[in-house]
């Protein structure tokens, strides 16, 4: 496994925290969703514009084989295990002059909201991996989204499955993955040379 040790004292969810592929096939109950989704909803947005919506599918619902499709085969390989599955969409702009100003960071808000969704799933025994795999066009059709929102991400929950579970190539890529060192990403001033 690889070292997750923080240079300075953090709260552990933070290095709890981790993208695993390998999911127990079981569903979750409404409720956990939500409770991921709701700490989402609490995410910092630029002007209070709160970009992000949420689309999803719990396995044992009626959307999941529609969303699942949606994924890229890769994905779709291993997010079938998951128990639940969720679309992460930004609005890209509205017709007030003050929140279109907001607009370019529109994407990195609902990136918040994914970071909440990540940090809340740890927080009930869960973890999330987002995917960019998507096939975006069939997903926009799929779903109905209306053109002026964006499709940013993908997400699959559930609880973690042994790395046995996995097709063969992806079984040594399940564990934590390090950081660089806060030296190589974090400078006083000016960039370094």
């Amino acid at each position: 496994m690889m070292d997750r040790t923080a240079a300075f004292p953090i709260d552990p969810i933070f290095i709890e925290r981790w993208s695993p592929r390998a999911f127990h096939p079981e569903p979750m109950p409404t409720g956990a969703l939500l409770t991921i989704l709701e700490a989402a909803r609490w995410a910092p947005s630029a002007y209070n514009v709160q970009p992000w919506r949420f689309l999803y599918a719990l396995r044992d619902d009626a959307h999941w084989p529609r969303f699942l499709s949606l994924l890229d085969s890769f994905n779709q390989s291993w997010a079938g295990s998951a128990s639940a599955l969720v679309f992460l969409l930004s609005d890209t702009g509205t017709d007030d002059a003050a929140q279109q100003q907001a607009s370019p960071i529109r994407s990195f808000d609902t990136g918040a909201a994914w970071s909440h969704i990540a940090l809340q799933a740890v927080r009930l025994g869960y973890h999330a991996h987002a995917m960019a795999g998507i096939a975006f066009e069939a997903a926009r059709t799929s779903l109905a989204v209306p053109p002026r929102f964006r499709i940013e991400i993908a997400v699959a929950l559930g609880r973690r499955a042994a790395p046995e579970t996995l097709p063969p190539p992806l079984r040594e890529r399940e564990w934590p993955s390090p950081r660089r060192s806060l030296t190589e990403t974090a400078f006083a001033g000016s960039f370094p040379a």
